[in-house]
C-alpha cells in the first residue's frame, strides 16, 4: 500500500469517526433530554408513590408486554431488518425495500396482536406467576394494569420498525426523539391522572406516549417516500431471512427478560419494596447506559453494518475498538461515579418519600448496578459487531452462558437465610436496620450483582471471539484505556469523598432539596474537572481524540510507510 492510499484510507478514517462522533452527540443530546424527563417523573412517582406495593404492580405489570415487544418486534428485529432494508436502499431496489418492511410490519403486528390477546384474556394467572409474592388484590391490580400496557406494545411493534427505516437511511433525529414523546406522554400521566387514577393513570400515560412515539416519526416515513401493501408477505423469501436472522437475538433477548421476570419473582418473596427497590436501581443505572452504551451502539450499528457487507475488516475493527474506547472512557467513571454519589442521589431522587430502609434497599441494588454499567454499555457495540456480520447465533451463546450464571447467583446471592444486616454509609451517617426487616427482606442487592457478573462473562466470552475471528480487537489499545481510566476515575473518586467529608462536617447534607442538588452538581462537576485533569496527566489520547473530533478539527495526517 503507498503512502497516497495510506493517507486516502486515514483521512476516510477519521471522516467516518467525526461524523460517528456527531451523530452520537445528537443522539446522546436526544437521550439525555428523554432522561431529563424520565427523572421528573421519577421524582414525582416517587413522592407519591415511593417503593411499596402499589409501585410493585406496575413493575410487574409491564414486564410481560415489555417481554411481548422485545421478543416479537423489540432490538432483534432492527438487528435482523436494517443490514436487509440498507441493502436493497443501497443497491437501488426501492420498491424492494418498502414491499419488504410491509411484509415484516404487518406479520409482526399481527403476530404481536394475537400474543396480546391471548395475554388479556389470561392477565391474572399470568401476573400471579410472575409475582407470586403477591396478595390477591395485588395481583388483580397487575392485571388490570397489563391489560392497559398491551395497548402500547401494539402500537410500540409497528414504531419499533419505523425507527430501524429511518436509521437504515442513516437519519437518527426523528427515531432519537422518539422516546421524548414517550416519556412525554408518561409524564402527562403522572402529573395529571396519578393523584386520580392511581398507577392506572401511569399505565394510560404509556399508551399516549406509544402513540407519540409513533407519530413523531411519521413525517420522516414521508420523507423518504415510504409504501405500504395490504399485504402478509408469508410467501416473500426476504421476509423469512429477516425472520430467521431474528430468531437467535429473539431467544437471546427472551434470555434477558426471563432472567428480570426471576429476579422478579425472587425479590416478591423478599417483602414489600424488594422490587421497587431492583427496579429504581436499574432504571438510575440505565440513565448513564442509554446516554453513553445505548448512543454509540445506535450510531455505529449501520456503519458497521456496511462496512461487513463491502469486507472491509480493517475499517471494522477501527470502528468497532474506537466505539469501545469511548464506552470505556465515558462509563469507568461514571460507574464509580454513581457509587460514591449514590446515597446523595438516593437522597435527591426520594425527597422523604423513602424511610430510612427503603433508601438502603435502592442503594444496595443502584451500587451493583453501577459495577455493571461498563459491560452493559460494551455490549451494546460488541455484540453488534456480531450482527454486522449476520451472526446473531454467537452472541445468544453469550448471553445463555451469562444467563446462566445470572440464574445460579440470583439463587445463591439473595438467600434469605443468609441475608446480612444492611449497615451504608450516606453521607457518612450510619443507617442500621434491624435484623428482623432484613431477614425478611433478603439481600436485594445480590440480584444486581448477579446479572452483573452474567453480563461480564457474555462480553468477555464475545471479545475472545471477535479478536480471533477480526484478527485482533486493537486489545492493546483498549487495556491501556482501561487502566487509565480507571486509575483517573479512583483519584475522582477521592476528591468526590473529600467533598463528602467537608460538605458534611459543614452541616450542610441536613439542609432541603437545593442544598442536595448543589451538592450532587458540586461533586459531580468537581469529579468531571479531576478526571479530565488525570486523564490529560496519564496522556488519555481519547480525550484529545473526542475534542477533536467534536470541535471538527483536522488532526495532520501522520506519514504512513509504504
Amino acid at each position: 500500500m503507498t503512502i497516497e492510499e495510506n493517507q486516502i484510507q486515514f483521512t476516510e478514517s477519521q471522516s467516518r469517526n467525526r461524523r460517528l462522533a456527531r451523530s452520537t452527540v445528537l443522539v446522546m443530546v436526544a437521550f439525555g433530554l428523554a432522561k431529563a424527563i424520565s427523572l421528573a417523573q421519577t421524582f414525582i412517582i416517587a413522592e407519591q408513590v415511593g417503593v411499596g406495593k402499589e409501585w410493585d404492580t406496575f413493575v410487574t405489570a409491564n414486564r410481560v408486554p415489555e417481554l411481548i415487544f422485545t421478543l416479537i418486534s423489540g432490538g432483534a428485529l432492527a438487528h435482523a431488518f436494517i443490514p436487509i432494508f440498507a441493502g436493497y436502499l443501497a443497491q437501488g431496489k426501492t420498491e424492494r425495500a418498502w414491499r419488504t418492511a410491509t411484509h415484516v410490519i404487518n406479520t409482526l403486528f399481527s403476530v404481536t396482536f394475537l400474543v396480546s390477546v391471548l395475554v388479556f384474556i389470561f392477565a391474572e394467572p399470568i401476573a400471579a406467576s410472575v409475582a407470586p409474592g403477591f396478595d390477591n388484590s395485588g395481583i388483580q391490580q397487575t392485571a388490570e394494569l397489563m391489560r392497559i400496557l398491551l395497548i402500547s406494545t401494539l402500537i410500540f411493534s409497528v414504531s419499533g420498525i419505523s425507527m430501524g427505516i429511518l436509521n437504515s437511511h442513516n437519519h437518527f433525529l426523528l427515531p432519537a426523539l422518539a422516546p421524548i414523546m414517550f416519556d412525554l406522554g408518561i409524564l402527562f400521566g403522572v402529573i395529571f391522572l396519578l393523584k386520580p387514577m392511581g398507577v392506572h393513570g401511569i399505565a394510560l400515560g404509556a399508551v399516549l406516549g406509544a402513540a407519540m412515539h409513533f407519530g413523531i416519526q411519521v413525517p420522516g416515513l414521508i420523507h423518504y417516500k415510504a409504501r405500504w401493501w395490504p399485504e402478509l408477505g408469508l410467501r416473500d423469501p426476504v421476509l423469512w431471512k429477516v425472520i430467521r436472522l431474528m430468531l437467535p437475538r429473539v431467544a437471546g433477548l427472551g434470555v434477558f427478560s426471563f432472567n428480570f421476570l426471576v429476579m422478579n419473582n425472587i425479590a416478591s418473596r423478599l417483602g414489600a419494596g424488594a422490587i421497587s427497590a431492583l427496579d429504581w436501581g436499574w432504571r438510575l443505572m440505565q440513565i448513564p447506559e442509554t446516554l453513553i452504551g445505548t448512543a454509540m451502539g445506535t450510531v455505529i450499528f449501520p456503519t458497521l453494518a456496511a462496512l461487513s457487507e463491502l469486507g472491509d475488516e480493517s475499517g471494522k475493527r477501527d470502528a468497532m475498538a474506537g466505539a469501545l474506547r469511548f464506552i470505556l472512557v465515558a462509563t469507568i467513571p461514571a460507574a464509580i461515579g454513581l457509587i460514591v454519589v449514590g446515597p446523595s442521589l438516593i437522597r435527591m431522587l426520594e425527597r422523604g418519600a423513602f424511610d430510612a430502609s427503603a433508601s438502603v434497599l435502592v442503594y444496595s441494588t443502584l451500587r451493583f448496578f453501577a459495577l455493571g454499567l461498563v459491560v452493559h454499555s460494551a455490549l451494546e457495540i460488541v455484540a453488534r459487531s456480531f450482527y454486522a456480520d449476520k451472526d446473531t447465533f454467537t452472541p445468544l451463546l453469550a448471553a445463555l452462558g451469562g444467563a446462566a450464571i445470572n440464574l445460579a447467583l440470583s439463587f445463591i446471592l439473595s438467600d434469605m437465610a443468609n441475608a446480612e444486616r444492611y449497615t451504608i454509609l450516606n453521607n457518612f451517617t450510619l443507617v442500621d436496620l434491624s435484623p428482623t426487616l432484613t431477614l425478611v427482606r433478603g439481600n436485594v442487592g445480590g440480584l444486581a450483582l448477579a446479572n452483573t457478573l452474567g453480563v461480564m462473562f457474555e462480553v468477555s466470552f464475545l471479545l475472545v471471539l471477535l479478536q480471533r475471528r477480526w484478527h485482533g480487537i486493537a486489545e492493546r489499545a483498549l487495556a491501556q484505556t482501561t487502566v487509565k481510566a480507571l486509575a483517573a476515575s479512583l483519584i475522582m473518586a477521592l476528591a468526590i469523598s473529600v467533598i463528602d467529608l467537608v460538605w458534611v462536617q459543614l452541616g450542610l447534607h441536613m439542609r432541603g432539596f437545593a442544598f442536595i442538588v448543589a451538592e450532587i452538581g458540586l461533586k459531580a462537576g468537581a469529579g468531571l474537572v479531576v478526571f479530565v485533569v488525570m486523564a490529560t496527566a496519564l496522556r488519555m489520547g481519547e480525550i484529545n481524540e473526542l475534542r477533536n473530533l467534536l470541535l471538527r478539527r483536522k488532526p495532520a495526517v501522520q506519514e504512513a510507510t509504504v
